[in-house]
């Protein structure tokens, strides 16, 4: 575990989620599936769609930033950095960053994007510790968002069934109390990269009538592949980081897992010794949101948070990326 003078705390967190509610009986209607077979295979009942014209991710990233400032009672001016993990971002240029920092004021602000699969927010909130630490920065807000339904093709009963659309925001400020983000382990291999990615709209493959009419421009995924990687190596380290830090399973309040799929999230528990009772589990209601999910989780169970109360969030995503951040709650 590093040890800092000032370590980079959660003071506040966020989130939002659109109103349309896609269930998998109305999946059902659209590809050769039903609600059992999504339900034993992922655990997901349903997702949220961002519906309308001209509705980008940043949509869910500003709606979960200005909830967060009102909650903290923050000054968008005083937001000194401003962090977006996204693997949809509105247009490939400006960040979405940019747009959902002067969208709520945060005109003092630098702002970027982070693309690390659904392993992002773990690197956007590692990256907004390391301001934190070196004193460069006293407030920086965090996003992790995705609109997952902008690159799904809802003929593809495999990929289809998995994404939905949401985020949320977390402040980090300054702790000298030993709470906040107390330690981190993250990996990336690109050697998975062809199992799980997007064939056509980068530079290599521009967009064009072709790429277009094959169905390139989509989540491309084997799913049993990734499935193998993502089951070992998110609980691997995971149980590195519990090890790490000394950490016995009773130590632990809550694991906070990336919502991909349910199976995933009990090995990883089982692996720590973790019982179900203090693993967050949204992914029935939403699905797996990218960078969206741990945020929501997050969200969700801030109620049954205890300051001091020892927290392993872990994810895995497409790149491949994974890791695990072990920090205390800090209210």
């Amino acid at each position: 575990m590093k040890k800092h003078d000032i370590n980079a705390a959660i003071t506040g967190i966020h989130a939002w989620v659109p109103e349309h509610v896609l269930t998998n009986a109305a999946l059902s209607t659209m590809v050769d599936t039903s609600d059992e077979w999504i339900t034993a295979r992922t655990g997901i009942k349903e997702r949220r769609i961002l519906k309308g014209d001209d509705q980008g991710t940043s949509v869910i990233g500003i709606a979960a930033v200005n909830g967060l400032l009102a909650k903290t009672g923050t000054d968008p001016k005083d937001i000194d950095l401003l962090v977006c993990a996204t693997t949809t971002p509105d247009m490939p240029f400006p960040a979405t960053a940019n747009i959902i920092a002067h969208a709520v004021g945060a005109g003092n602000a630098f702002s970027f994007d982070l693309q690390a699969g659904c392993s992002g927010f773990l690197y956007g909130l590692t990256t907004g510790a390391q301001f934190i630490e070196t004193g460069r920065c006293r407030k920086v807000v965090v996003v992790g968002a995705d609109k997952m339904s902008s690159i799904i093709d809802y003929e593809d009963r495999t990929t289809c069934i998995i994404f939905g659309d949401g985020g949320g925001a977390v402040l980090l400020e300054p702790s000298h109390e030993g709470v906040g983000v107390l330690d981190a382990i993250l990996r990336s291999d690109g050697a998975g990269a062809p199992y799980l990615h997007m064939k056509a709209g980068g530079s290599r493959r521009p967009a064009s009538l072709e790429t277009v009419a094959a169905r390139e421009h989509y989540v491309y995924q084997e799913g049993s592949t990734v499935y193998k990687f993502a089951v070992k190596s998110m609980a691997d380290v995971a149980v590195k980081i519990m090890e790490r830090n000394h950490l016995n399973p009773d130590d632990i309040a809550f694991l906070v897992p990336h919502q991909a799929n349910k199976r995933i999230i009990d090995a990883t528990a089982e692996k720590m010794g973790i019982g179900q009772d203090r693993v967050m589990l949204n992914i029935h209601k939403y699905g797996n949101t990218t960078s969206g999910t741990i945020p929501l989780c997050l969200f969700e169970y801030e109620d049954r948070l205890r300051e001091g109360d020892n927290l392993v969030l872990a994810a895995f995503g497409a790149g491949f990326t994974w890791g695990a951040v072990y920090l205390k709650w800090a209210y």
